[in-house]
């Protein structure tokens, strides 16, 4: 399946226009559409949004320091790109992170968009963001890769978050998947996600692999080929079963 993607749209949100790159299958048909989350480093999440859109999905990829960066900034894997995003992700307020996945949802809805919901996909600071969009009953689906910050409630300016504390507004089936040696998200904290999620009676899957944090990310020593492999299997049967569904 080919795909486009050298492409973006600006969609206006409460704090300002928001850069969004497109990946899709060139098929004039209608796609389920993916907000995919990238970690604080964005320059491997080019990469995945190309296979995630031959799979027959589009995928929207937002600036989230849109704010505070100029449009087309990448966040390079490197100590420089990682002091900046660390910064950024508290500095920014949570409202604003809320507004932006909002304001993209809307824009996905406003065009003739035939299926039930959308999905949203993150990693790292990408997999809070995912699972914080879930919060809208508009998403279905929210894939989540070794999220952080989740257990502290440390997302956003003042680093007091209530992503957790409000899971039972979600709608979204969940997945989420972490490493077992993470030191980001350890032993404790994962229980402290689970128990949440039990508490919130709330519809979603749980997987554990033995990797380092950021397994999935394909360059770099973490990188586990088996693990992310197994991972995406697990996010694509989570997608493709519940965006795939039109509105009758």
């Amino acid at each position: 399946m080919t795909i486009q993607d050298q492409e973006h749209v600006e969609v206006a949100t409460p704090t300002g226009p928001m850069r969004v790159h497109r990946f899709y299958p060139k098929s004039a048909s209608p796609r389920p559409a993916i907000i995919l989350y990238s970690e604080i480093f964005q320059g491997p999440i080019r990469r995945l949004a190309s296979r995630l859109a031959g799979e027959g999905f589009e995928i929207l990829v937002p600036e989230v320091y849109h704010e505070y960066e100029a449009p087309g900034t990448v966040l390079g894997y490197d100590q420089a790109g990682a002091d900046r995003g660390n910064f950024l992700k508290f500095e920014k307020p949570l409202a604003a992170f809320d507004g932006d996945a909002r304001a993209l949802i809307d824009w996905i809805f406003a065009r003739s968009y035939p299926w039930r919901g959308v999905g949203s996909w993150g990693f790292c600071l990408g997999g809070h963001l995912a699972f914080r969009a879930a919060l809208d009953p508009r998403v279905a689906a929210t894939a989540c890769f070794y999220a952080t910050d989740l257990h502290t409630a440390t997302l956003g300016q003042g680093k007091k978050d209530d992503t957790l504390a409000r899971v039972k507004e979600s709608k979204a089936e969940l997945l989420l998947i972490w490493g077992r040696q993470d030191p980001h998200v350890p032993l404790a904290g994962r229980r402290v996600i689970h128990e949440a999620l039990d508490a919130a009676e709330a519809n979603f899957q749980w997987h554990e692999f033995n990797g380092a944090h950021a397994f999935a990310r394909d360059e770099g020593p973490r990188y586990d080929a088996a693990a992310s492999r197994l991972g995406l299997d697990l996010a694509l049967e989570l997608f493709q079963r519940k965006l795939t569904e039109p509105v009758a």
